[in-house]
């Protein structure tokens, strides 16, 4: 009869590695999501190929004791260091919901954009608006979500007659993706600890027009849509798995490879309204422009407005554990 995955025998230790049960908060951990998460996760890895099968073996069929067990036999952990020796860096991000309109009015007046004929020569953010890209318009948006939408890479687009359209990533124009918060913050719009997504969003809001769109300029970047029928189902990630909410991070694919799994502790965020902290194994199942570097992870919260809140608030110093199948 084949071996159970939880009745292989242990395998080596890994020379320089932490015994799972070493790591900050593993004994509070919920060990029966995480194995849910690394067996929906670890497809996209060619480094575990035998430990992700029978991790999916397992779940079928595993209690909370079964889980830690298969995580304590099979992994070792190592920390991962900034290149500078510093702290790393935790944000977040959502798919979030937005209403749309099929044809432009007062409000509505930001136009979701297809992939342009002309990519290669659009320029920047300011001469897209300006009429630049030889594009078909799928939608029609404010402003502000607009522009957050393209932050997030998706969403979903919710029009009045109760139809619904998944917005996705379907290219760039190339420029540099640069953050507004810092700015706003030096030029005193926002107050330095009040940059959190809701608060840049309300700014947007509340100052339309050129303000606004003289604040939004700032980042050259410009994101191109294609939608399709929303599914109800959780957002996909660059590894082409979707993304279980709180249990998957965008990472810098230079450092990381997609379907491994990590170890975050994250303490200490100072914006308004952030929870204390995030702690817990995530699996590395997307990236984004801003995410670079080995001590980096952009942790995706979920859909909708709730999920916006929160992560709009989460900017903590990191550390990260690279789990490393034994054997």
């Amino acid at each position: 009869l084949p071996i159970s995955p939880i009745d292989r025998p242990t395998p080596p230790p890994v020379a320089g590695a932490l015994n799972l049960a070493a790591l900050p908060g593993w004994a509070e951990e919920d060990h029966l999501a995480a194995l849910r998460a690394y067996a929906a996760g670890c497809g996209p890895s060619r480094i575990a190929v035998e430990t992700c099968r029978d991790a999916r073996a397992l779940v079928v069929r595993a209690n909370p004791s079964d889980a830690r067990a298969f995580f304590e036999s099979r992994f070792a952990a190592t920390e991962v260091q900034t290149d500078d020796g510093g702290r790393g860096l935790l944000t977040a991000y959502f798919a979030p919901e937005y209403p749309a309109r099929r044809t432009p009015d007062a409000e509505f007046d930001a136009p979701v954009l297809s992939r342009p004929a002309n990519l290669a020569s659009v320029g920047d953010r300011a001469a897209i608006e300006a009429g630049s890209a030889q594009s078909s318009v799928l939608a029609w948006m404010k402003a502000e979500d607009l522009f957050f939408l393209q932050i997030q890479g998706s969403g979903t687009l919710t029009f009045p007659d109760g139809r619904r359209a998944r917005a996705a990533y379907a290219g760039d124009n190339g420029k540099t993706f640069v953050g507004i918060a810092r700015p706003m913050a030096q030029r005193g719009l926002l107050p330095e600890n009040g940059t959190s997504g809701d608060a840049i969003r309300g700014w947007l809001a509340s100052h339309r027009g050129y303000e606004a769109q003289s604040v939004m300029a700032l980042n050259p970047r410009y994101i191109f849509f294609t939608t399709k029928p929303d599914d109800g189902d959780e957002a996909t990630g660059a590894a082409g798995v979707p993304l279980p909410a709180r249990r998957s991070v965008a990472v810098d694919p230079s450092r990381w490879t997609y379907g491994e799994a990590a170890w975050i502790e994250a303490d200490g965020g100072n914006l308004r309204g952030a929870r204390a902290s995030y702690r817990g194994l995530v699996m590395t199942l997307d990236t984004g422009s801003a995410i670079r570097g080995p001590v980096r992870a952009d942790l995706y919260i979920g859909r909708g407005d709730a999920a916006g809140h929160e992560a709009g608030a989460v900017r903590h110093p990191l550390r990260m554990w690279r789990l490393i199948p034994r054997g």
